[in-house]
């Protein structure tokens, strides 16, 4: 009689062992599935999060006066026709130029 009992031991440990294995790798998947559903749907709402916030107007460009080349050239023409002296050109074109 000793005999019989410890293959049904055994077998009882090792059925038991496989029944625990069994329900954690369940509980482990079910975990895994959870997180990937929660992360599924925070992926979703901010999805539409960024399709529901309309698009920034676009800018118009700034407006400019004329370019630094023109008024160079018409502080030249000016100096040309004797309307500024060479000072006041340099003058007016370091200014002009930021120095």
């Amino acid at each position: 009689m000793l005999r019989r009992r410890r293959p049904l031991l055994r077998a009882a440990v090792v059925g038991g062992g496989a029944y625990a294995a069994g329900r954690h790798m369940q509980r482990k998947s079910q975990e895994q599935q959870y997180a990937e559903a929660e992360q599924n749907q925070r992926l979703s709402d901010l999805e539409q999060q960024q399709y529901q916030q309309p698009p920034p107007p676009p800018q118009a460009p700034p407006a400019h006066g004329p370019s630094m080349l023109d008024q160079l050239n018409q502080l030249n023409d000016l100096r040309q026709r004797g309307a500024l002296t060479d000072e006041e050109f340099a003058a007016a074109k370091a200014k002009l130029l930021g120095t």
